[in-house]
């Protein structure tokens, strides 16, 4: 399995770390990415379309990546991640 190489950047404006991944995401990661691109507020969808629920390691190396981001904690399942699309995720899930 590959390694995403990640790369820590000062922000100044609000001092606050930000994280930008350098190496595009995998197939799995970019069809999770597309399927919010057609929802409100860019959700992302916990199950496939075959109702598999979505592999948690895809879900946090999108995290990870700054492609996506929590949306809200689900008080009846908080193990479940609730995430939406971030602009940059946005950008890449639109790219073919």
């Amino acid at each position: 399995m590959a390694h995403q190489k990640v790369v820590v950047a000062r922000d100044d404006e609000d001092e606050k770390d930000s994280v930008q991944a350098t190496s595009a995401p995998s197939r799995a990661q970019r069809s999770w990415l597309r399927r919010g691109l057609d929802q409100p507020g860019g959700k992302l969808p916990l199950f496939d379309r075959n109702g598999k629920r979505i592999d948690a390691r895809t879900i946090r190396r999108c995290l990870e990546a700054g492609w996506a981001e929590p949306w809200f904690s689900n008080p009846i399942k908080p193990d479940w991640l609730v995430c939406k699309l971030t602009p940059d995720g946005r950008r890449l899930a639109g790219k073919r």
